[in-house]
């Protein structure tokens, strides 16, 4: 076999693996992980079961190359926008409208895939719940690094309790997220925007740094 063909046969794998990686982000921000199987992804795709199971190998494989995709699709929607900023106030907040925006415009049509797989996974033990928790430790780990960096340029209050902060920040998006998905509302985006800027506020050492009213949705 020449090097051609091998390469060909590796874009090939590539590219329908990155068309099923597509769907199964898809399906599972929505019905869960547990949604998934080979199986189905062969037929909606109209892929070969043998083929499905040759770029994953079984289930649990899929759920993790799923969850790494989801990642990658939340990473490029939530913080990659944001690292150019300087540190302070204004990055946070924009951070936080971000997330709202990554929810509200349905980049996964069930909303945040992680609040999603998160309530399907926490009471689980094994590797997809291993790989779901990291993703979200992740996230609050980042949220707090921006809040001490905030800190540490002089914006946010040096009595400031960070954990508590980053607690309340994180819980004010995912539960606009929550409201939103069940309800189909989308006035809580708003609401949450609102509060969340309120917050920070309440931390700044000189509130004029923030806007007196979040961005127009």
């Amino acid at each position: 076999m020449t090097a051609t063909s091998t390469d060909g046969r590796i874009a090939r794998g590539n590219q329908t693996r990155q068309l099923i990686l597509k769907h199964t982000v898809r399906i599972a921000s929505v019905e869960g992980l547990g949604g998934l199987s080979l199986g189905r992804l062969a037929g909606e795709l109209r892929l070969s079961k043998s083929g499905v199971f040759a770029l994953f190998g079984s289930k649990e494989e899929l759920q993790l190359a799923t969850v790494r995709a989801a990642a990658k699709v939340y990473i490029d929607h939530v913080v990659l926008p944001v690292l150019e900023l300087p540190a302070g106030l204004d990055r946070i907040r924009r951070l936080c409208d971000g997330w709202l925006t990554y929810s509200e415009n349905r980049v996964f049509p069930g909303g945040c895939f992680f609040y999603s797989v998160s309530a399907e996974y926490d009471a689980r033990e094994g590797k997809v719940h291993d790989a779901v928790a990291q993703s979200r430790l992740d996230w609050v780990a980042f949220v707090a690094q921006n809040i001490e960096d905030a800190k540490g340029a002089g914006e946010v209050r040096d009595d400031t309790d960070v954990p508590q902060l980053t607690f309340e920040l994180v819980s004010l998006l995912e539960g606009a997220n929550a409201e939103s998905v069940l309800h189909d509302d989308f006035s809580c985006y708003t609401k949450a925007a609102k509060a969340i800027l309120s917050r920070l506020r309440s931390v700044a050492t000189d509130p004029a740094l923030l806007p007196l009213a979040p961005t127009p949705r």
